[in-house]
Parts: structure tokens; C-alpha cells; sequence
């Protein structure tokens, strides 16, 4: 049912097994032992991509981790809510949980396609027959493997079997004991270093969870003594195996955490240098950005110059000043209003033209380029009045 798994299993381990035992033999127990560690060690480098996408998932999860608080403290009540708010902090962080589970979920089922070829390796099947193949095995090499010890114990041998069993296989309980103590207390150890290792990692805000705090404490003693206890009954080789992918997530967590480090501590260091760049220097008074100036409006060719207004009581534009014309000559005072009629001189001339001068200069100080029109009809208006101050009499409109 799940020969998906154990034909690619047992090709890469008889891949290995070609190459190691064209240089050793064919027989030789460090050739098959060899092979299950290089089939291990395979697996991890086609996972190391994602394990280094897990490792960097976990890193942004530590950032946003108070936001995370926040939402569960919010949302206590409403679990259906909380999930959602939390699928939505993670997507906006570009965070995906599974990818972090990626190693170990692809590391289950070879540890079990191994486990199942392992124990294929034997001369009958289970209903009594000859076994010919296993897998991609034929029968000669079953038999390869069958005949090879490692340092006297056999690979494919379980601890639990009993004296008689082992006998049979070639190999003794005292042999078995001298290979397999050794790596049981090796994997424990190695398993309690990479829990500490991951542990370490961990935030204070991560380790004051009660179930991080929980989960912690399962890997760093209950995982490690579970191996050991677990250990004889396992074949030989899957404790190998087991070993080996501790020894690898080991030095693979040093090799991706010192990059992580050192690549987050030049991104930090570089914002440092940015904003010490920005800052003013002491002693040094800010410089505020000045505003854009305004863009001059574009002339249009063929359009007609816009004549702008002055403004009210300012200087007069083509205009008289003070009675006077653009011309600088005299309208209201001029020698009209003051020359004498039939030979009597006007009264109250000479006061009534500088009266009706100032007058008409301060219209023309306001009218613009009609100035001297204007200044020449309130000078008419003078002459009508009989040279006096006052304006003219308004005619009387007959109501109908």
C-alpha cells in the first residue's frame, strides 16, 4: 500500500550501497552501514531549503509574537474568530505554519519506508516462500546483506529478539549489546543537545506559554530518554539512522543559525548607519525640507497678455497722480478754471482748480488707463458748477 514510499527508500539506499561497496566489497558490514547513513543524509540535503524557510517562519513569528498575544487576549472567547484573526497576521507577514513543518512531516514516512526494507532483509517471506527481491533489492543482494556484520552485530537484527534468534542470524546478545549501547546513548544525547539547541532559540515571551513551556520540557528529557528506551527494538540500522539524522539537524542548526545571525546583524547594522546619517550632527539646528516651488504658468502661443488689476489705493498704472495727466500735464488745475470770465476774475478759482485737481487726481489714482477721460469730466463738472467745490445738482425725477 505504500510501495510510493519504499521503492524510492530502497533505491537511494541501493544507490549508496553500488558506490560504497565497489570501494569496500559488497559484503562488508561498513558498506551497508555507510549506505544507511548517506541515505540519510540525502534526505536532509533535499530538505535543507525548507528547513531553512522553517527556521526564517519562526524568526518572523518571534517579531510579531505580542501581536499574537494581543489577538489571543482579544478573541479568548471566540476561538473561531481568533483563527481567523491569526491566519490573516500570518498571511500579512508572509508566514506559513506548514512550511515549517515540512522537514519533519517528509522525515516520518522515510523513517518508516526504512524501517519496512529493513525488515524485508530475511531469506523467507512471511507466508514461508523463498524471498527472491526486496523492492529494488534482488535476491543476491538480500542475501549481501544478510551475510554482513558491523563489528560483529547484525544490521538487520533486533536486541529484543532473544539469544536463540540472534544465533541464527550470526551475531550474540553480548555482540549486540557492545554496538547498540554506545549509539542508544549517543542518539539520547545528541536528541537532548538539538532540543536544546532549538530551545534556546526560543523568545521570553515563547518560553512563558504553558504549552511552549510543556512542549520543552517533552523535547529536552522525555524525547531523548524515549529513544534509548526504545532503542532494542529497533533493528541496528534504524538506530544508525537515528544517529546519523541527529548528527546532521546538529550541525545543520549551527551552520543556518550563524548565517540568520550574522545576515540579520548587517541588516541592523545598516538602519543603524541610515538613521545616524539623518540625524543632525550636535549642536546643529535641523534642516526642513523646503516646499517645491511653484511652476511659472506656461504662455500659450497666439493668447492675448492678461491685464492684471492693481490693487486698491496703491500706485497709479498709466494713470495721473495729484491732478495730472500720464503726461505730466495739468486737467482740473489747469488755467481754464482759474482765467477770468469777461473780465472779472472767478471767485474762489485758483482754490475750487486745486480742489477739483485733487479730486480728479485721486479718481485717476484708481481708475487705470481711462485716468485722463475721467480727470477731464470731473473738470467739466467744475466749469458747470461755476468753479465751485459742490457737486452738481441732481435733476428731480417725475414719478409716474
Amino acid at each position: 500500500m505504500l510501495n510510493f514510499i519504499y521503492y524510492p527508500v530502497s533505491f537511494i539506499l541501493w544507490v549508496w550501497h553500488k558506490a560504497f561497496g565497489f570501494l569496500l566489497g559488497p559484503d562488508n558490514g561498513i558498506a551497508w552501514a555507510l549506505s544507511v547513513l548517506f541515505l540519510v543524509f540525502t534526505l536532509r540535503a533535499i530538505l535543507y531549503k525548507p528547513f531553512v524557510g522553517q527556521v526564517r517562519s519562526m524568526r518572523k513569528m518571534q517579531e510579531f509574537q505580542p501581536e499574537i498575544a494581543k489577538l489571543r487576549k482579544k478573541y479568548a472567547n471566540d476561538r473561531q474568530k481568533q483563527a481567523e484573526e491569526m491566519q490573516k497576521l500570518q498571511k500579512d507577514h508572509g508566514v506559513n505554519p506548514l512550511a515549517g513543518c515540512l522537514p519533519v512531516l517528509v522525515q516520518v514516512p522515510v523513517f518508516i519506508g526504512l524501517f519496512q526494507v529493513l525488515r524485508n532483509f530475511s531469506y523467507l517471506n512471511a507466508d514461508g516462500s523463498i524471498r527472491t527481491e526486496n523492492y529494488f533489492f534482488d535476491q543476491e543482494e538480500v542475501r549481501s546483506f544478510l551475510a554482513a556484520d558491523f563489528f560483529g552485530a547484525k544490521l538487520g537484527a533486533v536486541l529484543v529478539q532473544g539469544e536463540e534468534a540472534l544465533q541464527a542470524a550470526g551475531t550474540s546478545l553480548v555482540q549486540m549489546l557492545v554496538v547498540m549501547i554506545p549509539l542508544m546513548i549517543m542518539a539520547g544525547i545528541f536528541t537532548h543537545i538539538t532540543a536544546r539547541h532549538s530551545v534556546a532559540r526560543q523568545t521570553a515571551v515563547q518560553g512563558e506559554n504553558p504549552q511552549t513551556a510543556i512542549m520543552n520540557k517533552l523535547m529536552l528529557y522525555l524525547f531523548p530518554i524515549g529513544v534509548v528506551v526504545g532503542a532494542p527494538f529497533l533493528p541496528l540500522a534504524v538506530l544508525l539512522y537515528w544517529v546519523a539524522n541527529n548528527l546532521w539537524t546538529l550541525g545543520q542548526q549551527y551552520v543556518v543559525y550563524k548565517r540568520i545571525d550574522v545576515e540579520e546583524t548587517a541588516k541592523r547594522d545598516e538602519t543603524a548607519a541610515v538613521r545616524q546619517a539623518r540625524a543632525p550632527k550636535p549642536g546643529q539646528k535641523p534642516v526642513r525640507p523646503e516646499p517645491p516651488a511653484a511652476e511659472a504658468p506656461t504662455k500659450t502661443p497666439g493668447a492675448k497678455p492678461v491685464m492684471r488689476k492693481a490693487k486698491s489705493g496703491g500706485p497709479a498704472v498709466n494713470g495721473s497722480t495729484n491732478g495730472r495727466s500720464a503726461n505730466g500735464s495739468p486737467t482740473n488745475g489747469s488755467p481754464t478754471n482759474g482765467s477770468p470770465t469777461n473780465g472779472s476774475p472767478t471767485r474762489n478759482a485758483t482754490p475750487s482748480g486745486d480742489s477739483a485737481g485733487s479730486a480728479a487726481g485721486d479718481e485717476a489714482g484708481t481708475g487705470g488707463n481711462g485716468s485722463s477721460v475721467a480727470g477731464d469730466k470731473v473738470a467739466g463738472g467744475a466749469r458747470r458748477s461755476g468753479g465751485g467745490s459742490r457737486p452738481p445738482a441732481r435733476r428731480s425725477r417725475k414719478r409716474r
